[in-house]
């Protein structure tokens, strides 16, 4: 394709984008329904609209992307955005939304139901569901006493060619910038420098934990819901696969949030604010226990599936979700050849 015809496929891919917004806003007006840019697995998200829409009469448009491209969207419509809720799998998108000013600040009562340690010091967000970094590894293959200590080993020479990631996913990237807000610039770019050298990219951590599974790699670092998910299902791509849990504060003990916010330039603010603290409420957050999401619940005192290692052992570093730098990850991340 030469450069005149890609120049004209973008413009009418960001057109596409265009419409499909206007579009949803149309639809949305003539039904009264709120939007919701959805970054969260859809099969969630559909669950918690279906109930909170039985349960309160509001109707809910939803449009599916990705954290990073929705959150850009956002970005780019600013005041004239149709979202009246951003939901999100990672909290880094989340942040981008907010330094741009475009969150309205949550109430106090929605804020309560949640542990402070899964939302920002900021109130302009919340989180709605977490997961938690694991080192899943071949049971077969890699004896526990070899397992790695810390995110940091898999950085040493003998792990060369033995462990496998999906960098180019927004799950990494949260892994990664969890990292450099822990241990900082200099240490982080030295262990992706490590990293490209050592570790096999995968495209999807279903891929790395298939790839683990059958012998290809010794582990992967995955969020666990891969992994118990698989397992909830038939187990083929996990059966020969266990779980390593870093803890001790360690940055591969990182708890990713889940995220969601009210626009500033939403026209239907109580609905919208109604729906985030129905997720956060009982209704939402006990379809994480029942469901098959299999990710964490995040209101005070809420139980999560009983499946899943408890949030309370899992000794995740303290870290404020609002201070994730996505477009220094995303910049260390190229520099050391993973992008």
């Amino acid at each position: 394709m030469n450069s005149f015809s890609l120049m004209l496929t973008r413009l009418a891919g960001a057109a596409l984008i265009g419409w499909t917004c206007a579009a949803r806003a149309q639809q949305a007006n003539e039904v009264g329904a709120i939007v919701v840019y959805n970054a969260q697995h859809a099969s969630l998200t559909k669950a918690w609209v279906e109930a909170f829409t039985r349960e309160s009469g509001v109707k809910v448009v939803v449009r599916d992307g990705g954290d990073m491209e929705l959150a850009n969207q956002i970005a780019q419509e600013g005041a004239a955005s149709p979202a009246d809720v951003f939901l999100t799998e990672n909290s880094p998108g989340m942040t981008l939304v907010e330094n741009a000013g475009l969150f309205a600040p949550l109430d106090k009562d929605i804020l309560a139901l949640v542990s402070q340690a899964y939302r920002p010091a900021s109130g302009l967000w919340t989180g709605i569901a977490a997961r938690t970094t694991l080192f899943a590894y071949n049971k077969a293959k890699l004896p526990v006493e070899q397992l790695p200590r810390s995110l940091l080993d898999l950085a040493e020479p003998r792990w060369k060619g033995l462990w496998a990631a999906s960098p180019a996913g927004a799950d990494f990237q949260a892994i990664v910038s969890a990292l450099l807000e822990l241990k900082g610039e200099a240490a982080t770019l030295s262990w992706l420098k490590a990293m490209k050298v050592n570790a096999i990219a995968f495209r999807g951590n279903n891929a790395a934990l298939r790839a683990v599974n059958a012998g290809e790699a010794l582990g992967a670092v995955i969020y666990h819901y891969y992994y118990y998910g698989d397992q909830a299902k038939t187990g083929e791509n996990s059966n020969m696969v266990a779980v390593h849990y870093f803890r001790n504060g360690d940055p591969g003990a990182f708890v990713s949030i889940s995220g969601a916010g009210v626009l500033a330039a939403s026209k239907r603010k109580p609905q919208a604010a109604a729906f985030v603290k129905w997720i956060v409420g009982k209704g939402g957050q006990d379809i994480l226990r029942t469901g098959d999401a299999q990710e964490y619940a995040v209101a005070a005192g809420a139980p999560s599936n009983p499946r899943l290692e408890p949030l309370e052992r899992l000794q995740a570093p303290t870290i404020d979700p609002g201070k994730l730098n996505s477009a220094k990850v995303v910049e260390l991340m190229t520099a050391a050849g993973l992008l």
